[in-house]
């Protein structure tokens, strides 16, 4: 499947407001690549499938991993709407045709990271926060500066006021995975 035929099928399957930020993703996942040497259809097929899995249910995200043999852990369980990335690489793979474990991957954790991601990981991670679709969230003209000028920089920023929020409001557990992702290009970025 080309990229214009998944864009057809994605438009389908999301609402216009995810579609809208899936494309500003797409785009700004080119971008980076451009900026830092990776490869470019690969950032654009992994940012415009990044929320293929995001507009079901939580019941249905939870009873689709249940069915295809995905891991689901007690944070994901408290909070089902963090399985959308793990998901969306499998249906990335089952219902869009990509074989690239590169890009599965970037789709897999580019809510969360993780320590020691690949560039098109740090890519997608990065353009899912800083699309210009987005709601404007705080310092985030200074997040899109480093994006391009040093993206390890980039990722501690972000995880930083994600973590944040998340530990100053109610929504649930935070995932230990982003804990872990920060800690570790914390250490990187101080080295």
């Amino acid at each position: 499947m080309n990229r214009f035929e998944m864009r057809e099928r994605l438009e389908s399957k999301l609402t216009k407001k995810r579609f809208e930020h899936s494309l500003g993703v797409e785009y700004v996942s080119g971008c980076l690549a451009m900026v830092h040497g990776a490869d470019i259809d690969k950032a654009l097929t992994a940012g415009l499938l990044h929320d293929c899995a995001k507009c079901l249910s939580a019941s249905d995200k939870i009873s689709k991993c249940k069915k295809h043999g995905l891991p689901i852990s007690d944070v994901e369980l408290a909070n089902p709407e963090l399985l959308h990335a793990k998901l969306g690489a499998f249906y990335a793979r089952e219902k869009y045709g990509v074989d690239d474990s590169v890009i599965l991957s970037a789709i897999e954790f580019h809510t969360t990271g993780k320590p020691a991601m690949t560039l098109l990981e740090k890519i997608v991670f990065v353009a899912d926060y800083i699309e210009p679709n987005r709601k404007p969230l705080p310092e985030i003209a200074e997040i899109r500066q480093e994006a391009f000028t040093d993206i390890d920089k980039s990722i501690v920023h972000i995880l930083k006021n994600t973590l944040s929020y998340l530990e100053s409001g109610d929504c649930g557990d935070t995932d230990e995975m982003s804990v872990k992702t920060y800690n570790y290009y914390m250490n990187k970025i101080e080295l």
